[in-house]
């Protein structure tokens, strides 16, 4: 009876070890994914910087960076900082190392902006809240918003 019982704890406990490791090949192996939410081109550079450093220690990251309302600003040409430095030289470094510049439709429509009002490395999505959710719970990217 005591070998039939360990013979059944064995089997629980493989079975359970091949369930976690199924779990695990969906979520916890690959490319980290993060997307980046922008709402206010105040916090740009932050974000760019953050994006770059996390880029240094995990170069194979997917990164997309969100932009909607104010926060399409940075991406607009000739945009500048505060301190008037421009936004296109970090953006460009990063589109190159596979970074995403996404910017909602929406806002483009609703502050009556076009596209070519924008940097070439500017990419453009319907929604800008409905692409972070896309991205969150269809893909697993990891949300953040510095």
């Amino acid at each position: 009876m005591a070998n039939l019982f360990q013979r059944g704890i064995l089997i629980l406990a493989a079975l359970a070890a091949i369930g976690l490791s199924g779990c695990a090949s969906m979520r916890g192996f690959g490319p980290t994914k993060v997307v980046y939410h922008i709402n206010d081109s105040n916090r740009a550079m932050d974000v760019l910087r953050n994006v770059g450093n996390e880029l240094s220690v995990d170069p194979t990251a997917r990164i997309v960076v969100v932009s909607h309302a104010k926060g399409v600003d940075f991406l607009m040409d000739g945009a500048k900082d505060k301190n008037g430095n421009p936004y296109e030289i970090p953006v460009e470094a990063l589109a190159a190392k596979g970074v995403t510049f996404d910017v909602c439709e929406i806002t483009l429509k609703s502050r009556k902006l076009s596209k070519d009002q924008f940097i070439p490395e500017a990419s453009f999505v319907p929604s800008g809240v409905g692409e972070i959710a896309k991205l969150q719970y269809r893909e697993g990217y990891v949300y953040l918003r510095p």
